[in-house]
This record gives structure tokens, sequence and C-alpha cells, in this order.
């Protein structure tokens, strides 16, 4: 395997995550991208141009390359990037075409699947998807997506020569919501960086912070109603009464159409409920600096509705932090219930504060909960997936391609 040509047309690795349409797609990118050029797999990343001085090529490492691709205006929205698909292609297919040009695609989100599905038409190359979330699993959480969605995912499934899955719960949603073939579907999980993300000093991280010596919580990642914030808010209100000096620290920003109207609602439940002392909204920080935050908090609270796999639910088991999450999707694998965390399969706050009361009020049964949570994430690393995509991609290259034509 020589070489990879990554789509990523939504949202670029070099983004800052936490914010807009950045988050943990952006971190697996990046991440795995830079993996796999270090197994020497020389990678271009596919990118639509969204800035003026964005150049067409940004060597982040040896061997991983961001392609700025020109498609529609600059700030174009979210909800308006199926309207320049082919010129997104036209614009890809231009490098691909090159005399030394990939041995492989690899799509990220149903967007890219899309273009990844013409071009592996055009130019005989073996696809691989990664969708990340898929439409008609939000719609059964009450988030619903254009029937265009649906329909394209469907397509890139049926014609993809591999479909990346997260867990064993996406491997079911794959197949019993889309139909696609369980022999081409591979279960890769993410991974960590542990020289960032690793257990340490938290009254040092605390101090750092800012941060008195009393009980913090932590909720990290993008501001929309998928995510669960304002349960976590709610959580930390029913803790008043038991911890009233919590803390509740809130890192990210508005995400998506409706990610102010989120943050809006925050804001005005923190306010209502007479929280205002104790929830901190941090602004979205450099992924690595989120690892401060993690070693800072007792506990970590991803409430999401849906969860394809919950990258921060693994990077802070991977400082030592105990999780608390909702019972959906990765996190019912990353989150061992009762040993790292707890997984919570309801959208009651009370039950999460129940569960975040228990590792409060227990300190020996936290530091248990923590070592146990350090060592489960210690399993996952980057280096691990990248080597069996790298095996993946160099078997796929050997294949007759799918063919749904």
């Amino acid at each position: 395997m020589r070489s990879l040509a990554v789509l990523s047309l939504h949202t670029s690795p070099l983004a800052q995550p936490g914010s807009g349409d950045s988050g943990g797609m952006n971190v697996y990118v990046r991440e795995l991208v830079g993996a796999l050029a270090q197994a020497g797999v020389r990678t271009e990343v596919y990118t639509r141009r969204s800035a003026e001085d964005q150049p067409e090529f940004v060597d982040v490492e040896p061997g991983f390359r961001v392609v700025h691709v020109d498609a529609g205006p600059l700030d174009l929205a979210k909800e308006d990037l199926p309207e320049v698909l082919d010129e997104f292609s036209d614009g890809v297919a231009r490098h691909l075409q090159r005399a030394d040009g990939p041995d492989a695609i690899h799509a990220n989100y149903w967007l890219s699947g899309v273009v990844g599905h013409r071009l592996k038409h055009e130019l005989s190359l073996p696809l691989v998807s990664t969708f990340h979330t898929l439409a008609r699993v939000k719609a059964e959480t009450g988030d619903a997506e254009p029937e265009r969605r649906i329909q394209a995912e469907t397509e890139v499934i049926a014609c993809s020569d591999a479909i990346l899955a997260n867990c064993a719960a996406e491997v079911t949603q794959l197949v019993e919501l889309y139909g696609a073939d369980p022999t081409r579907i591979e279960i890769v999980p993410p991974g960590v960086d542990h020289a960032f993300f690793s257990a340490g000093d938290r009254r040092g991280a605390r101090f750092a912070l800012g941060i008195g010596d009393h009980p913090v919580l932590l909720f990290a990642g993008r501001i929309q109603p998928l995510k669960g914030l304002t349960i976590a808010i709610a959580a930390l209100a029913e803790l008043s009464e038991s911890h009233p000096d919590a803390l509740l620290l809130v890192v990210g920003g508005a995400s998506g159409a409706e990610g102010r109207a989120e943050l809006d609602a925050a804001t005005s439940l923190v306010d209502a409920l007479g929280l205002t002392e104790r929830v901190r909204f941090v602004p979205p920080q450099p992924h690595h600096l989120l690892s401060t935050y993690y070693r800072a908090a007792d506990v970590c609270i991803v409430p999401s509705r849906s969860e394809s796999f919950g990258l921060v639910a693994l990077e802070a088991a991977a400082c030592g932090t105990p999780v608390v999450a909702a019972a959906v999707g990765g996190l019912l694998t990353l989150v061992d219930d009762g040993v790292t965390g707890f997984l919570i399969d309801n959208r009651d706050p009370r039950a999460y504060a129940d569960a975040i009361g228990t590792i409060l009020d227990t300190p020996s049964f936290a530091q248990s909960m923590a070592a146990a949570a350090a060592e489960s994430a210690s399993h996952y690393t980057w280096s691990t997936t990248a080597a069996r995509l790298r095996r993946l991609y160099a078997d796929l290259t050997s294949r007759a391609l799918v063919n749904c034509r």
C-alpha cells in the first residue's frame, strides 16, 4: 500500500475541534492520517476550501498533506453542501488523475461518501467508507435528516468495498437499517494519543485551570441538541443539596444550524436553576489541551442521544476520569458499566446525578474506576488502528471491486 486519498469534504482536519462543524471526526481524520503517514502510507486529505487564506496544499508532516479544493462560496452553510458535490468531485478528480495517484479512497461522512462513490467508478479505485453518524440512527433519536441523505448513505453503503464501524452496535445499525453486507463491514475502533491523554495530577490540573478543590464535572464537545448539554446542567442542579459546591465545566462551542439556539437554551437553564456561579463555559480548546480538563474533572458527562463511538469518553478514560454516559452506540463498548463509569439508559437528569453522586461520595470506588478506565483505554492506540487499516487497504487493492451498476 503506497498511497491513500482521504475525503473530508465538510470539515478539515486542520480545524479547531469543538465548534462549528468540527468535532470527533476532525480528530479521527487528523490522528489516523498522521499514524498512517508514520506507517509509510503517503496520504492526502481532500477538504473544501472555506477561507481565502487557505493555501491549496498544507504539509502537516512527512507523508500527510491537506489539499483545499474550491467548491462553492467560501461561507457555504453545511446544509447547502450537497449542491456542490459535483464541483468538489471534479476538483478532487483532477488531483487523483495524476500518474502517481492513490491506491484507494477513504471517505468520511455521507457527503464525502457520495464523492467517493463517483470517483470509485471513474477511477476504478476501491472505496472505504466511514460514516461517523447515520441519518436513520439520528432519526430514531428525534433528529430527522433529509431523505436525500438517507438515500445517499444507502447507495454508498451498497457500493463500498469496505465499511468501517467503530463498534458492534454500529455494525447492527448498518445491517438492520441499511441492509449492509456484513462481510464487507470491518470493526476498527479509533485510538487515543496517550502522549497527551494519560492519567496525571488532578490538583496540578486544577491549579493550572484556576479551579478550587471541590467536585468538578466536565462536559466537552460541540453544543448542539444531539449532545445533551441541558441534561448535564440539570444533573448538576440535582446535586445541589449533596454537593452545593460542585462545578460544571462546559468546553466547546455552538455547532450546526441549531447550535446557537441550544447554547441560548443552556445559558437560560443555568440562570433559571440558579447555577450561574457553578457552570463555567470555556471556548473550544486545542485538542491536546483538553487533557488538562479531563484530569481536573472527577467525572466526565456524555449524555448524547447517539454516538457512533465517543472519543470524548475514551480520552477522559485515558486520563483516569470516570465517565457517566448515555447507553447508546459506541459508548456501550467504551464504558464498562459499574467498572470504568456508568451507563444511563434514559434521559432523566436525576439518574445522571445519582451515578455522579456515587462516584463523588465514594473516593475508594472512584479511584478504582479511574484506574480501570485508564487500563481499558490503554488498549486503544492510533498506531493499532492505522496498522489494521493499512492491511485492509492493501487487501482491497488485490480484490475485484464491488459494483453497484
